[in-house]
């Protein structure tokens, strides 16, 4: 198993993309958490698609909390229809153009083969606009049961893991009475990709390209 280290001069910067309040942190809570720790001076993007009012508070206060780390930080809420982004696609679209301009050297967001429609038609908007970057897709255990086979994973010590469980379940209270809502969900695929990554504890996301 080949190892990469992302390392470019002051600081990576970040682009989450998420259909949802919750999405990002919960695909890839820890690698924020981590990536942002590792790299002083480090800036993050988070763009949500929609969110209600409600939501877009649990957003905000998540970003922050998730952001500590970062030197720079800004949140981007959309107010698209939840569960329709296929019947809005060109406002999905329009919401992504409105970042295109700005540099970033990692791209996390949904994967294209995710079973839910929101995720999904995001996903493939984003590699339709960002088509010169590095997009690592994050995964969503749901009902759906669309987890596949990812080829990328970030290693995640059991402290961090802990933070972003911690933090999920602070800022998102809205969530608590979900059926796949919980720390056993959170670590338990923790657990099946660290396996999968020869560690403890990993996250897992899905790479179409890759230019060394």
């Amino acid at each position: 198993m080949r190892r990469l280290t992302l390392a470019p001069p002051g600081g990576l910067r970040l682009l989450a993309v998420g259909a949802h309040a919750d999405d990002i942190e919960i695909g890839a809570g820890a690698t924020i958490l981590r990536l942002l720790d590792e790299h002083p001076g480090s800036s993050i993007l988070w763009l949500v698609a929609s969110a209600t009012p409600d939501r877009a508070g649990e957003a905000r206060a998540s970003a922050a909390a998730f952001s500590s780390a970062a030197a720079e930080s800004e949140l981007v809420l959309g107010d698209l229809p939840d569960g329709r982004f296929p019947a809005a696609s060109t406002a999905v679209k329009d919401l992504l153009e409105s970042v295109k301009a700005r540099p970033f050297d990692l791209i996390l967001a949904p994967q294209v083969e995710d079973a839910h429609q929101d995720h999904r038609l995001l996903a493939e908007t984003v590699w339709q606009t960002f088509r010169d970057h590095l997009v690592a897709a994050y995964e969503i255990p749901k009902y759906d049961g669309d987890l596949g086979r990812p080829n990328l994973f970030v290693d995640v010590d059991e402290a961090t893991l802990r933070r972003k469980i911690d933090l999920l379940e602070m800022h998102f209270p809205s969530q608590h009475g979900r059926t796949w809502w919980g720390a056993d969900t959170l670590r338990a695929i923790a657990r099946l990709r660290g396996i999968e990554a020869a560690t403890r504890y990993a996250e897992a996301f899905y790479c179409r390209k890759l230019v060394l």
